[in-house]
């Protein structure tokens, strides 16, 4: 398992961050983030898609569960952007009903997953990227990437 630890300091650098992290992306990737409320997820996600060209404006999906960008750009086969928050998700089933398993086995699609936990059981057997960002006592953040 092969793992990446980056100091962040500001927003910008977590938005600069997140565009360079596009250009390692392709199409049927899906990428976890993982991180406390305000870690920097939805900003890490808002440079991801602006790395593909995504000109709508990324919101956090908390209470649409996914929403999806068309990507502005033919990178390496992704077609469209998937931003899915499963917060409020009661279980698997209820993202299931929702119609997630659509876009995580997209071949044409990125997947970006804020609060992954309850996805894993959709996904044990794919590989994926784990991304977690955690607070430090200076207001920076440290982001781990863990590819499994």
């Amino acid at each position: 398992m092969k793992s990446e630890k980056h100091s962040i300091a500001t927003e910008i650098a977590m938005l600069h961050f997140g565009e360079s992290l596009a250009s390692q992306c392709m199409g049927g990737d899906i990428i976890l983030l993982k991180g406390d409320l305000g870690a920097g997820k939805t900003t890490l996600a808002k440079g991801i898609a602006k790395g593909l060209g995504v000109q709508d404006v990324i919101t956090s999906p908390t209470f649409t569960y996914m929403q999806v960008y068309p990507v502005n750009t033919t990178q390496k086969g992704i077609s469209q952007l998937v931003h899915i928050d499963t917060y409020r998700a009661e279980d698997v089933q209820t993202l299931r009903n929702i119609g997630i398993e659509e876009f995580l086995f997209d071949k044409k699609t990125l997947s970006l997953v804020e609060w992954p936990e309850k996805i894993y059981p959709l996904i044990k057997d794919t590989p994926y990227k784990e991304i977690s960002i955690e607070h430090t006592k200076d207001n920076k953040r440290i982001v781990s990437i863990t590819q499994n």
